[in-house]
């Protein structure tokens, strides 16, 4: 439990967090939208800190904030996009999107105020981590890779799924636009990669 300065700053941390997130969602400029998101990572980085885990504060600050977050901005600043008709649009789903919202905040506050936890994820969370003679790294990757391997590699795969699901998704082809055929170019011969032309004497270009 914490107390004195890192209370303080725990809260004073988390109600800024807290702030930004939903600063995320409500402006109307996606740009400031992208700009909250930072703020929200380098607070929750700050609380990591102050849990002792240094490697995940760092991890969030370079993979989050150095490369996703930084890309999000690049995108939403060169993309000519019409954010404000897109919004008038989503209006009319905001009926579902509240009711699922409710949903699972319903089921955090059951998960969180349930005691019917099995003994096996109260074993492993309550196990004591031997930080003497390993660092926070090496924890976190023993616990990650043996306890918790089938649910980081369903982690991944849910995350190839949607990354592949984006790219089909927002692919157009164009018409009257040159396309790289890899079947075409790999099933080229002798006779039909060269063509010969004879052309007669004092005829030439």
């Amino acid at each position: 439990m914490l107390t004195g300065p890192a209370a303080v700053f725990f809260y004073f941390f988390s109600l800024i967090m807290v702030a930004s997130a939903v600063m995320v969602v409500a402006v109307r400029n996606p740009v400031h939208s992208v700009l909250f998101l930072i703020l929200t990572f380098f607070n929750a980085a700050a609380l990591f800190l102050l849990a002792g885990a240094e490697f995940l504060a760092m991890i969030l600050l370079i993979v989050y904030v150095g490369a996703v977050a930084i890309l999000f901005l690049f995108v939403v600043m060169m993309l000519d996009v019409g954010f404000i008709e897109l919004r008038r649009r989503s209006f009319k789903y905001m009926p579902i999107g509240v009711l699922i919202g409710f949903l699972l905040l319903a089921e955090l506050i059951i998960i969180f105020l349930s005691s019917s936890f099995s003994s096996k994820f109260s074993a492993v969370v309550s196990a004591p981590i031997d930080m003497v003679t390993r660092s926070n790294t090496q924890a976190l990757g023993d616990v990650l890779y043996t306890d918790y391997a089938f649910y980081f590699e369903v982690g991944g795969i849910i995350l190839l799924v949607a990354m592949i699901g984006v790219i089909v998704l927002t692919l157009h082809h164009r018409t009257g636009i040159k396309r790289q055929s890899i079947a075409e170019q790999v099933s080229r011969t002798s006779e039909t990669a060269i063509e010969i032309k004879k052309v007669e004497s004092n005829k030439g270009i």
